[in-house]
């Protein structure tokens, strides 16, 4: 098959992993594919060997309408059987191409539970006709696409994020060499990771991590996550505030790319995010064996079962309690726990599990 993948950015975002991943797969497996990319190239993106076109697209009509032609240009040339397009900016620019005659079929994806209000909900109803189906990456996305008639129920369908287990793998040398390296020392480290955004709710995190900190000083927290560049920066978007006494145990370690060394430095993982689809780092964190915290978003409960604790967003107190109630736990509990999540990973999250699916669902909608 010729598949052409059109997603905003290639930017260190667990959408465009999960794409950029699938997308290598279908090469590796004899597909002619091509990655475009409405956004510039980021200072800050995933690597990839697979050919990539940057449109440059930028928020005014003269860019808008140039974006598209370029890509029109592109994808004649390329002559795709499927157009896959991932979030709201793409899907909507991947059904305009189909409008202009740029491609015979396309697929969007919707990767969040909130992709934005009224008036994009009904965007995505109107332009319906100029999909084949559309996918969501939870039952949670799934349901709200219902309850806002975004898509009809005949034409969606669920498929999750995938989880690359081979490379999430805990490795006990690579654990002592990292908490070394960041002064971990014999404290319990907690980890959170996600761009620095409200959506994540990191303030209720900081206040959370607060209140751990007073019953067990024997921690830390570590923050991974890249802040956005906005010409009106927030205070929540540019940087966190430590509470006061925490100082010392709050680290903000910025963009990281070695997520799996990270993980396997650390002793739990810690989701506070107000609204998600399904968030990639929390499988992630299944597999490698950490006992993971997360407030009940988006396709969380769907991803952790029960081999974590799930508790209410926008709720620091709950949070709190929750991260004692695993620091407390015997480690052999926490243990036995971690390789439950990492079986769960294994048997219904694995790339090698999901891909072959995307491949398959490919080639029912193209006959």
């Amino acid at each position: 098959m010729r598949i052409a993948y059109l997603l905003n950015s290639l930017g260190m975002g667990g959408a465009e992993r999960h794409t950029i991943a699938l997308a290598e797969w279908m090469a590796e497996h004899g597909h002619s594919v091509l990655l475009i990319s409405l956004l510039p190239r980021q200072t800050e993106q995933w690597p990839t060997q697979l050919e990539v076109v940057h449109l440059g697209l930028r928020k005014t009509p003269v860019s808008i309408l140039s974006a598209l032609f370029r890509a029109r240009r592109v994808l004649k040339s390329f002559r795709p059987e499927l157009v896959h397009s991932h979030t709201f900016p793409a899907n909507m620019f991947a059904r305009v191409l189909r409008l202009l005659g740029a491609s015979p079929a396309v697929l969007s994806t919707m990767h969040n539970v909130f992709e934005g209000g009224r008036a994009r909900m009904l965007a995505y109803r109107l332009t319906d006709v100029l999909a084949l189906r559309t996918t969501t990456v939870s039952e949670a996305v799934a349901r709200h696409a219902q309850e806002t008639k975004a898509v009809p129920s005949r034409k969606r369908i669920v498929l999750p994020n995938a989880i690359n287990v081979s490379e999430f793998t805990p490795d006990p040398t690579r654990r002592s060499a990292t908490r070394a390296g960041h002064g971990a020392n014999d404290d319990f480290i907690w980890l959170a990771a996600g761009r620095i955004v409200s959506a994540k709710g990191f303030l209720n995190l900081l206040e959370a991590f607060a209140q751990v900190w007073v019953e067990h000083p024997q921690t830390q927290l570590w923050i991974a996550g890249e802040h956005p560049r906005t010409k009106s920066p927030r205070a929540e978007y540019t940087g966190l505030i430590v509470p006061k006494g925490t100082t010392e145990r709050i680290h903000q370690l910025g963009l990281i790319r070695d997520m799996p060394a990270l993980l396997d430095a650390a002793d739990g993982f810690v989701l506070s995010s107000a609204w998600e689809g399904m968030p990639l780092v929390v499988g992630e964190a299944m597999a490698m064996e950490k006992p993971v915290v997360a407030t009940d978003v988006g396709g969380v409960h769907e991803l952790l079962g029960d081999t974590g604790t799930i508790i209410p967003s926008r709720d620091p107190d709950a949070l709190a309690k929750a991260m004692l109630d695993v620091m407390r736990r015997p480690i052999q509990l926490r243990r036995v726990l971690g390789r439950a999540a990492r079986e769960r990973v294994v048997t219904q999250f694995d790339a090698r599990i999901l891909f072959p699916k995307w491949e398959l669902l490919y080639r029912s909608l193209l006959g």
